[in-house]
């Protein structure tokens, strides 16, 4: 409970009594010497109360409706692997998987896997793009809080609670995980970063903001952004589009550091050169219309 000049000493360490899971001081005082003594009495050199060591802040104590979108084309070794990794972290409510007309056996696998009820696929009857999958994810999705999620593996759903904590504290409406704020990456593809700072530079001088990863596949938001947003992108423009949209309607916006394991062409990247273009032309076009 936030005081002028400091957090209350009486009270609460971390406000989350709103979601039904207020943590006392003196019960963690109490729970802290239970848990040296269950250490030291049984010899352990790590007792299972180690949970005292996590910051507050990535306990993730929600009662949030989160909707993940995966938007899918032709990534049939991968997709049993990111459904296995957004599954493990416990928070999804929903997982809805976009297949952008697939032909390498994707399809296969998500009818597998709709049929043992773990995700919800929807499928394109032809290849429309990712902007245009994601589209229809969202559209779709019935959560209060939703999440894009590549099914490249570069992104890692481990990263969740930390793109929550902003949204669930109350203090953004959208939430973007940043590649450039020094959480461990995978070190490559030198080009394509420059390209991805000089779109974001291009965005914080149109838009008048600060941010450090404009082009980021991890975005999370409150239904309410979306409400009445008429997104035309089809293919990679979809993050400019939605970027310049949330801006320009004054949204609360935070930025949080996230891993990244970026593949490259021999790997299956499937972003070229001609949408580092089309970025371009969305940030100037949607500067000055809707």
């Amino acid at each position: 409970m936030r005081r002028a000049g400091g957090w209350s000493s009486k009270r609460i360490i971390h406000d989350t009594s709103r979601l039904g899971c207020s943590i006392m001081i003196k019960d963690l005082i109490a729970f802290k010497l239970y848990c040296l003594l269950y250490s030291s009495s049984l010899h352990l050199t790590a007792s299972p109360c180690t949970i005292l060591l996590i910051p507050f802040s990535n306990i993730i104590c929600s009662t949030m409706n989160l909707s993940i979108v995966i938007p899918v084309y032709n990534e049939v070794k991968n997709i049993g692997e990111i459904i296995k990794r957004v599954q493990s972290t416990k928070l999804a409510k929903e997982i809805i998987i976009v297949d952008d007309g697939s032909i390498d056996g994707t399809r296969d696998a998500l009818q597998k896997l709709s049929e043992q009820n773990q995700v919800r696929v929807i499928l394109h009857e032809r290849n429309q793009g990712k902007g245009a999958a994601v589209v229809t994810g969202l559209r779709a999705a019935q959560g209060d809080v939703l999440l894009i999620q590549d099914a490249d593996l570069e992104y890692d759903p481990r990263d969740y609670p930390t793109l929550l904590q902003p949204i669930e504290e109350g203090l953004a409406d959208v939430v973007y995980g940043s590649r450039f704020l020094g959480a461990p990456h995978r070190v490559t593809m030198f080009w394509h970063m420059v390209a991805n700072r000089i779109l974001t530079l291009m965005t914080n001088i149109l838009y008048n903001t600060i941010l450090t990863d404009m082009e980021t596949g991890y975005k999370v938001f409150r239904r309410e952004v979306i409400d009445g947003m008429n997104i035309r992108a089809k293919r990679f423009d979809f993050e400019p589009e939605f970027t310049a949209k949330v801006l320009k309607r004054k949204h609360r916006i935070f930025e949080v550091p996230i891993s990244f394991n970026p593949r490259d062409y021999s790997q299956g990247k499937k972003i070229k050169l001609r949408d580092a273009f089309e970025a371009v032309w969305t940030l100037l076009k949607y500067r000055v219309m809707d």
